[in-house]
């Protein structure tokens, strides 16, 4: 376990590999734990990082920190306590309202972003959970796949107030207007049986920016990086093997994927 003192609170975080840094977010449901596949599979030719947001996982639970600016700041200490000057990211959920919104504030601090289970306001979220308690908040993300049992766990250390606290700000969030004025290469992942986060509308997808691409993933819900983990991780390879800056518009999931994980 690593760990660093951000605002007098822990930060926890744990990396993986040697080369150019990249950093994992988790979503509203988990903490770093889940990025475990993906975090080797980017170790080969990367310094991959996953860290734990304000009230989720092992780092501090001060409430005062919850909102998405102050994950944003977290972010930013994070850069400056380690020495990174430009990083790549991967954001879930929550994780990639978080690293979109970083790079409109920073572009020249982030080299690429991959964003995952993306709600484009906070109508894209199913408003049942918004009353759940945490219990009930885990089996809505999570349902009882054998793959999602691994987050379970970690997903009881997350605070129900820096869930609602970061809710509250998606709400006055336009999500769709960064996402479309985006100049950082993005690419845009969803699961199409996502019972959390609505997908992207054909309508969207058709007009997004040149800098951005979006990807379904048919057999998956809310968390791609466990549920086709095989692909997803050949994705995000091809993903991070792009030249920085170079357009992700060209990645496409591959047929012989689709056959060899049939």
């Amino acid at each position: 376990m690593s760990a660093i003192t951000l605002e007098g609170e822990i930060v926890h975080y744990e990396v993986l590999g040697r080369g150019r840094p990249m950093l994992f977010l988790h979503g509203w449901i988990g903490s770093w734990r889940y990025w475990i596949p993906a975090m080797q599979a980017a170790s080969i030719a990367f310094r991959a990082y996953s860290m734990d947001m304000w009230g989720f996982g092992d780092t501090g639970k001060s409430e005062a920190l919850y909102g998405i600016d102050n994950q944003i700041k977290l972010i930013e200490s994070f850069m400056d306590n380690l020495g990174i000057m430009k990083i790549a990211l991967v954001g879930h959920g929550l994780g990639a309202v978080v690293a979109l919104s970083f790079a409109q504030k920073h572009p020249d601090m982030v080299d690429r972003m991959m964003a995952v289970g993306l709600p484009l306001s906070s109508n894209s979220v199913n408003v049942t959970w918004r009353s759940m308690s945490t219990e009930e908040l885990i089996d809505s993300f999570l349902g009882r796949l054998p793959a999602h049992e691994a987050v379970r766990p970690e997903a009881r250390k997350a605070s129900i107030q820096a869930i609602a606290a970061s809710f509250a700000d998606l709400e006055k969030l336009d999500m769709f207007r960064i996402v479309m004025n985006m100049i950082t290469p993005c690419l845009l992942v969803h699961g199409q049986g996502d019972q959390v986060i609505s997908p992207l509308s054909g309508d969207v997808i058709a007009n997004l920016p040149g800098q951005v691409q979006y990807i379904g993933f048919e057999q998956s819900g809310h968390f791609p990086m466990l549920d086709e983990t095989t692909k997803y991780n050949r994705l995000l390879s091809d993903f991070l093997a792009l030249n920085s800056g170079e357009s992700p518009q060209q990645l496409q999931l591959k047929e012989e994927w689709k056959r060899r994980i049939r």
